[in-house]
């Protein structure tokens, strides 16, 4: 048995600008945080005394004799990808609610191919895990994604991630003494919208915008580099500039396309910052899933409690992906 461990994340800045439609062409980064949430990927061997080859379990349940029949498209391709000709009894558990914009499909993804490596005795390097699951969910599932997702999730930890042509990235690592990772952590809070969106249809949009908002996706760009510097600086009110640097990348990411947000969100993120919040974002693609606030500690209860909505705590992830039992 094979048991993986992936941490969820959420991108602090440029998103989209992850995109190969973007990056292919110009230069793209983001800064990303894996958190303390985590997708399970708990993988065995069937035994060939059962009638059918495949057991899967998520949201689903699968019971397949051939690898056509799955309906599951990560699944299914991951197997043939890999060429794992022994039956395969798959569960996934999620701590958090799947398209919700916390990276979830890419953690699915990094985590079931780590596994399925580690079912067949082999170990991959983190940087070629991550070259796969880009591989996997843009060439051959074809999806609309980024390729942030992947790389945040099987590093682990706050890092700036930079795009060139033909996805190659290079994965740096923000370093954060205890002092400041606290502070982040005790700035930083998500709140569930309760909406569960299709990124797909999001990121198609921005896609096919591109062109028609350069200008917007410079800026995002250029926005990675200013958080960084305050990230790495010994400013005191650091988290309060980071947290109005977001706020103005965020009305940035709005105009990229129609669906990013919408006039509950708006009217919930308005309210927030008159309550005292000082910024935020849609995580992931927009649309709904979890929003993320940055508020000061003293009032943090106050706000939590007006707005009503389900919050999560926030905690820095600094493993990454990884098999965390094998017998």
């Amino acid at each position: 048995m094979i048991i993986s461990k992936t941490p969820y994340r959420i991108s602090f800045f440029g998103g989209g600008t992850d995109l190969p439609q973007w990056y292919n062409k110009n230069k793209g980064a983001v800064i990303s945080v894996s958190i303390k949430h985590y997708s399970f990927i708990v993988l065995k061997n069937l035994p060939e005394i059962f009638k059918y080859k495949y057991k899967i379990r998520y949201f689903l349940r699968e019971e397949r004799k051939s690898v056509n029949q799955i309906k599951h498209p990560v699944v299914r391709e991951v197997i043939k990808k890999l060429k794992i000709e022994q039956g395969i009894d798959l569960t996934h558990h999620g701590d958090l609610p799947a398209m919700s914009g916390i990276g979830s499909s890419s953690a699915f993804t990094v985590g079931l191919l780590q596994a399925m490596y580690a079912l067949n005795g082999k170990i991959i390097k983190k940087k070629q895990l991550a070259k796969e699951a880009i591989y996997m969910e843009q060439k051959v599932l074809k999806e609309y994604v980024g390729s942030q997702d992947q790389v945040a999730t099987t590093y682990g930890g706050l890092n700036k991630i930079e795009f060139n042509k033909d996805s190659i990235f290079k994965c740096k690592p923000i370093k954060l003494s205890l002092k400041k990772k606290k502070i982040i952590e005790n700035w930083v809070c998500l709140f569930y919208t309760g909406v569960n969106r299709n990124s797909q249809k999001i990121e198609k949009n921005k896609i096919e915008n591109i062109k028609n908002k350069k200008k917007h996706y410079q800026e995002i760009y250029s926005s990675v580099e200013k958080a960084e510097k305050l990230l790495s600086s010994n400013d005191k009110d650091f988290m309060l500039k980071f947290g109005k640097l977001m706020n103005h990348q965020w009305q940035l990411k709005k105009e990229l396309a129609k669906n990013v947000s919408n006039k509950e969100i708006d009217k919930t993120y308005n309210r927030a910052i008159k309550l005292g919040a000082v910024g935020g974002k849609l995580c992931g693609s927009g649309g709904g899933g979890f929003l993320m606030l940055i508020i000061p500690p003293k009032k943090k209860k106050k706000i939590i409690s007006l707005l009503g909505l389900l919050s999560i705590k926030f905690n820095i992830d600094n493993s990454g992906s990884q098999i965390i039992y094998k017998s």
